[in-house]
């Protein structure tokens, strides 16, 4: 059992390898992939938002503790036929702080994916991605080198079951001092109820950790949400949700010497109008954490409304 994470880890990296080379090499026949039935497309997006927040979160985008305007930019290229399709995106967000003395800060992202239909009932996928500048559970300054398989069984329109696995290698930004490193494994399991169009139940579970050499950053974390979509008019829909973590650092120690541990509970609520090519988005999250370190509990709201176009 010790030798799995080197599995994962060996597997799911050469299958994003294998994503971006297959990725590169389509993208090079092009023009002639169309003629035989394929579709070339690029895609792009903008968005720009506000968020003001008592506490933060970490949601692997922004980490926002005040008040920030937030502006969006990604790019991408789609190329697919009716069974497969391959996928190129760069993605970039800057946090721009309103209030006095807090630094600016970005983050940026890139994917490579390919999908597979088996079928009318299985789908695969596998995903390599980069992040640069990226806010985890265990640092606020992160870079990763991600690979992921994901597999999608849909036997009825009603019913979606979804399982990925993947391995994560990170980088952390420690100011004056050297910079570390860690990795571990991160497992997702969905399900989606289709009640009618736009109407669905979700549900999420993920187990992940990170194992380091720097006692500051190795952890282990459990999650579980529950989000339901209702449609108000064929554009506009809302969703409230529910969201519990329960996250356990390595070595990280309280003033008793315990090991630190962290639960949180998110409830939120998003409104989403997608009139045409627009996408209007507002949430409203109230955080509240409990911690056996008496520094790190906390809870207040966050609020978030953004604008965005697709191109």
């Amino acid at each position: 059992m010790n030798d799995l994470p080197v599995f994962l880890r060996a597997r799911t990296l050469a299958f994003a390898r294998l994503a971006l080379l297959s990725i590169a090499l389509l993208m090079g026949q092009a023009a002639i992939a169309q003629d035989g039935g394929w579709t070339l497309e690029p895609t792009a997006r903008a968005e720009i938002g506000v968020i003001s927040a008592e506490t933060a979160t970490r949601d692997e985008q922004i980490v926002v503790d005040g008040d920030a305007l937030i502006v969006r930019g990604q790019v991408g290229l789609n190329l697919q036929d009716d069974n497969t399709r391959f996928r190129v995106e760069a993605d970039r967000i800057e946090v721009l702080r309103l209030d006095e003395g807090r630094s600016d800060t970005n983050r940026n992202r890139i994917t490579a994916h390919v999908e597979q239909d088996f079928g009318s009932d299985w789908e695969v996928q596998l995903r390599g991605r980069y992040y640069d500048d990226l806010a985890t559970a265990e640092s606020a300054d992160t870079d990763e080198i991600q690979g992921s398989i994901r597999a999608e069984f849909e036997p009825v329109r009603a019913h979606r079951f979804r399982l990925r696995t993947s391995w994560r290698e990170r980088e952390y930004d420690n100011g004056s001092d050297p910079q570390t490193t860690g990795n571990g494994p991160r497992f997702d399991l969905g399900y989606r109820h289709r009640l009618g169009r736009y109407n669905y139940i979700n549900f999420d579970l993920r187990h992940e950790s990170i194992t380091s050499d720097d006692p500051r950053r190795g952890y282990s974390r459990q999650s579980a949400k529950a989000a339901y979509t209702h449609p108000i008019t064929p554009d506009l829909r809302v969703r409230p949700a529910l969201e519990y973590l329960n996250t356990r650092f390595d070595g990280r120690l309280t003033p008793t010497g315990e090991r630190r541990k962290d639960k949180l509970i998110v409830p939120e609520v998003e409104l989403l109008w997608w009139p045409k090519k627009w996408r209007v988005e507002a949430e409203a999250k109230y955080i509240k954490s409990n911690s056996n370190e008496l520094t790190r509990q906390r809870e207040g709201y966050r609020l978030t409304l953004s604008v965005g176009y697709v191109f």
